[in-house]
């Protein structure tokens, strides 16, 4: 058989200029007509493409291609070629590891983890004979488990796989042997009752194909366990590893086996061929050997000697006997629980390439890579107290930039507006122009200097070092947010006594979070503060840039913040900037349609999006990010008259009702002013629901619906898609048909509803305002994970009902005339007249949904009217007390002028019961109005005792009023009484 070469295999896979200049995350993600297509590839050269476009979706059976046409793609007779003429899957991953970029190799293996296949831990080059440690491409995966040491404490432990210690155990294979050993692998590593094929094997799909570049290729899968002793395989994680191909041709792959692993396995019925890769002086690792006791060659005396010579334990041997593969697996499962249960020898992964270098490539010591670690952690690495860290080096976009926020929305609201309206509005600017000042006067830190310097280097580079920063940070806040939650725990045993402290540390996990987000909301505000001088100011000069920089940030595919969320604002002039570089980048041709996703927190709405379309919103990196993040999509050249835009910007958002908010009494307007501007952003929104959180959308529905009928900038009719997170069911969409008409409904009550309050009766469906079709924008779909995690695989059936939304979803946007794409400055300028309706906007954001608004409303109207009753009543009682007193001592001139304060008392007790009375009767009111509201709408405590404090209030400032009245009344008639005696002397002695 003719030796094949890489470079044969990449040009028939029409893959050789990607070897040179690799495929980019870009290039894969990029929405062209095979993005929504079902069709198999019908040539070699869709087969990549073919494979990347199902692994970027998190598709379980991404490996199960093949061809449809047949057709010899390697150089050899056809005697020996297979029936097929096929490509084998392991060859398939080989080239295209080969053939990507750094960052695109990251995402294949991220993607490929959460399908629970293998990952390369070596991968081989077939002509230059090296292999690469693949340490770059998995430092990347978080993962997440629980040993059953920590069972139960119910801690998990999380972090990045290749930062733990976790014992490895090779399994290689030693000349021939009748036992298929990735088979066995993938019953080790499965429950029973969910079998998984972890590693692929010949009975897949073109798994028969013979292999021609992946031999020599070293896989890598962990097993985590759950802390279920039902379930779990293993008590405690170990890494497998796995060599394809004959280990005596990659000794170099051997050696490295044998100095990280705890243990290596070798298959084998060989047993009198050359053995000399096990007599390594530098291994560390236990030998086992697996052979067939049915094999043709079996021979156990033979197995004795070789055993004896080379060292390995009569009770490290396993041999297959008649018995079921069930029983030769428990078997091994039995000896690999006993490796990782005896104190093992365990390497991190990241440590491992101090062991390849005396051979292998690792892929972090290219130039770029080293520099960008370097200089993310010569920021990283002084960081000892987040909250400290951003006081000092991030000082720009805190509590300024926070209370800066505040006096732009009380400018547009006015709600601690008296009077004098204008000298309010002056008092805010004022202030704002000196906490601007404030910004003008801090010097730029060091961490932004060097932030500043790492994001302004070549595009390889800088993703380099903005990546690094993520890993750096996401690992750092992580810690911080575990030791917190630990103490938080220890605090919550002793609620009472630790009340100040739990405070606290609520605090500090809120502030705890620390990203490149918080580096580059930095920049902005630096930006903002430096336009606000004058244009020739050298202040200002030195910030030009740095718009530039964010705008190639957003090209390259890097999710920007559009919300600040700790603010809850936009930085307008900064966003502008940015928006018109990315305008100047692509030579004008910007035009954006944008697509967002809306959901309760824990829903699923990042993962969602980072399914439909391969991208990496954060899902779980162990921070608590807030805000609005938008990410840029790019269309291909023959979609893009078909979709009117040139990129797809999707914004995925925090999730609304968040625990950390939640005892917040603004946690309604934050929420309802982040949907009702993110929707109208949006040419189509999906509004992401779980069962048990319909009930928390739908009232953000209402308020974003009724801020839309009082908003009169909002000039569109967004489309919206109801996304039903976990129905499992196959007739979801028809059994739910019911529910469906009973969401329309109560979306159309709740849309009739603020349109009587806005007085605008041409609203009388939920459709008149949004562009939704019950049967035609419903989805429905399954759970994500297939089993328990952490070792479950994606569930097919979430990937495959997200495609289909995704299919449809663009179908619909190649058809509809309705949608007109604006690019990135017009974008910019419906972003800034959207965001002042917002800032303006205030009374609507404060409720729950439009039906407790309109409650709320007719509530006032119902108070009003108690409140002039109660203040009629006491004016006419007040009248009449003072015309007694006015007319005290005229029909009997002997009463003496003393008793006049003997009334006075009489009255004031008098007017207090009587206060007390007409305040009950209020509060009589409106326990009556809530008990007949509370049938239909459920006022919350807070406005219960707002109109009760309101009551009081009232009765107070009366009781306050009345008893001046009083007293005044009296000290004028003792002033008269007393100049009556004065003139009544003076004319007796005259």
């Amino acid at each position: 058989m003719k030796t094949v070469r890489l470079s044969d295999v990449l040009s028939a896979l029409h893959l050789k200029d990607s070897f040179g200049r690799k495929l980019t995350l870009n290039s894969v993600l990029e929405i062209n007509s095979n993005t929504v297509s079902d069709k198999p590839a019908a040539s070699l050269n869709q087969l990549p493409w073919t494979f990347l476009r199902k692994l970027m979706r998190s598709n379980l059976n991404a490996r199960n291609i093949k061809c449809e046409q047949d057709q010899p793609i390697y150089n050899y007779s056809l005697t020996d070629a297979n029936d097929d003429c096929d490509v084998n899957p392991l060859d398939l991953i080989t080239a295209l590891f080969h053939c990507s970029d750094p960052f695109l190799q990251q995402e294949m293996v991220s993607k490929m983890s959460m399908c629970q296949f293998a990952v390369p831990l070596l991968l081989p080059n077939c002509d230059t004979q090296q292999s690469t440690l693949m340490l770059w491409a998995m430092r990347d995966l978080v993962k997440m488990f629980r040993p059953h040491s920590l069972e139960g404490d119910r801690t998990s432990v999380e972090g990045r796989i290749v930062e733990m210690d976790i014992p490895m155990v090779s399994f290689v294979r030693l000349g021939e042997s009748s036992l298929a050993k990735s088979q066995t692998l993938n019953r080790l590593l499965s429950n029973p009752h969910q079998h998984n094929d972890t590693f692929l094997h010949r009975d897949m799909k073109c798994g028969d194909v013979p292999r021609r570049i992946s031999d020599g290729l070293v896989e890598v899968s962990w097993y985590l366990p759950s802390g279920n002793t039902n379930i779990d395989m293993f008590t405690q994680p170990v890494a497998i590893a796995n060599l394809r191909g004959d280990s005596r041709l990659f000794k170099t792959q051997m050696s490295f086996l044998s100095e990280t692993s705890a243990a290596v396995f070798i298959f084998s019925d060989d047993l009198e061929g050359d053995l000399s890769t096990l007599n390594n002086r530098e291994s560390r690792a236990e030998l086992f050997l697996v052979t067939n006791s049915q094999s043709k060659t079996f021979n156990m005396d033979t197995l004795r000697d070789k055993c004896g010579d080379h060292k390995v334990k009569e009770t490290n041997v396993i041999i297959k006997k008649k018995q079921n593969d069930a029983e030769f697996v428990r078997a091994l499962r039995f000896h690999v629980s006993g490796v990782i249960g005896k104190n093992p020898i365990k390497m991190k992964v990241e440590d491992m390439a101090t062991v390849a270098r005396h051979g292998i490539v690792v892929d972090e010591d290219c130039i770029e890579c080293k520099n960008g670690r370097t200089l993310a952690e010569s920021i990283t690495g002084s960081i000892l107290d987040v909250v400290k860290f951003k006081k000092d080096q991030l000082p720009l976009h805190g509590e300024i930039w926070k209370e800066i926020s505040q006096l732009e929305k009380e400018n547009c609201r006015m709600r601690n507006a008296d009077k004098d309206i204008e000298g309010n509005r002056s008092s805010l600017k004022t202030k704002q122009e000196t906490l601007r000042m404030e910004q003008q006067q801090t010097a730029v830190s060091e961490a932004m200097w060097k932030f500043t310097t790492g994001i302004s280097q070549s595009g390889t580079q800088r993703l380099y070092f903005l990546r690094w920063l993520k890993i750096q940070l996401d690992t750092l806040s992580r810690h911080n947010l575990s030791t917190l939650r630990e103490k938080y725990k220890d605090c919550c045993k002793n609620t009472e006594q630790n009340k100040e402290e739990i405070a606290d540390l609520d605090k500090q996990l809120s502030n705890c979070s620390l990203g490149p987000e918080h580096f580059f909301r930095e920049l902005g505000q630096r930006y903002e503060c430096a336009c606000s001088l004058p244009e020739n100011n050298p202040a200002r000069q030195q910030v030009q840039h740095l718009p530039a920089l964010c705008a190639h940030m957003l090209l390259d595919g890097f999710p920007v913040e559009l919300v600040d969320g700790d603010a809850s604002n936009i930085p307008i002039k900064w966003m502008k900037e940015v928006l018109s570089q990315l305008h100047q980048l692509v030579d004008t041709k910007s035009k954006i349609l944008v697509l967002s996703v809306l959901g309760v927190q824990s829903t699923g709405k990042s993962t969602l999006l980072n399914t439909m379309f391969g991208v990496q919103f954060a899902v779980s990196s162990g921070r608590c990010t807030r805000g609005a993040f938008m990410l840029l999509i790019k269309v291909s050249e023959e979609l893009k008259s078909e979709l009117k835009c040139d990129f797809i910007m999707v914004i995925d958002t925090e999730g609304f009702k968040s625990p950390e908010l939640a005892a917040l009494d603004t946690s309604y307007k934050h929420d309802n002013e982040l949907a009702t501007l993110v929707i109208g952003l949006s040419d189509v929104t999906i509004i992401n629901i779980a069962m048990e959180n319909s009930t928390e959308m739908k009232d953000i529905l209402q308020i974003v619906v009724h801020a839309f009928l009082r908003m009169k900038e909002v000039g569109k009719k967004p489309k919206c898609l109801f996304v039903h997170q976990n129905m499992s069911d196959m007739s979801a969409h028809d059994s739910n048909l019911r529910d469906r008409k009973k969401l329309v409904e109560q979306l159309d009550e709740m849309t009739r509803a603020a349109a009587k309050m806005e007085k605008t009766v041409a609203y009388r469906k939920f459709t008149d305002v949004m562009d939704y079709n019950p049967d035609k924008d419903s989805y429905y779909i399954p759970g994500l994970w297939h089993g328990t995690p952490p070792m479950a695989p994606v569930n097919a059936g979430y990937t495959e009902a997200v495609y289909e939304l995704k299919k449809r979803l663009i179908g619909s946007l190649q058809t509809s005339g309705n949608i007109r794409n604006n690019n990135a400055t017009e974008f910019l300028e419906w972003t800034e007249s959207l965001w002042n309706a917002v800032k303006f906007e205030n009374f609507i954001f404060n409720f729950r949904n439009s039906l407790v608004a309109d409650a709320y409303k007719d509530l006032c109207t119902h108070y009003n009217t108690w409140e002039w009753s109660f203040q009629s009543e006491m004016n006419y009682w007040l009248i009449t007390k003072e015309t007694m007193i006015s007319n005290f001592g005229l029909t009997d001139k002997n009463v003496q002028i003393n008793l006049l304060r003997d009334v006075l008392k009489e009255m004031l007790h008098e007017a207090s019961e009587k206060l007390h009375e007409e305040e009950k009767t209020i509060l009589s009111n409106l326990d009556e109005y809530f008990k007949k509201k509370d049938r239909k709408v459920s006022f919350e405590e807070k406005y219960r005792q707002d109109f009760r404090t309101r009551a009081n209030s009232l009765r107070q400032q009366m009781e306050m009023s009345m008893k001046h009245s009083l007293e005044k009344a009296v000290k004028i008639r003792e002033e008269k009484v007393k100049l009556m005696d004065t003139n009544e002397k003076r004319l007796l002695q005259e």
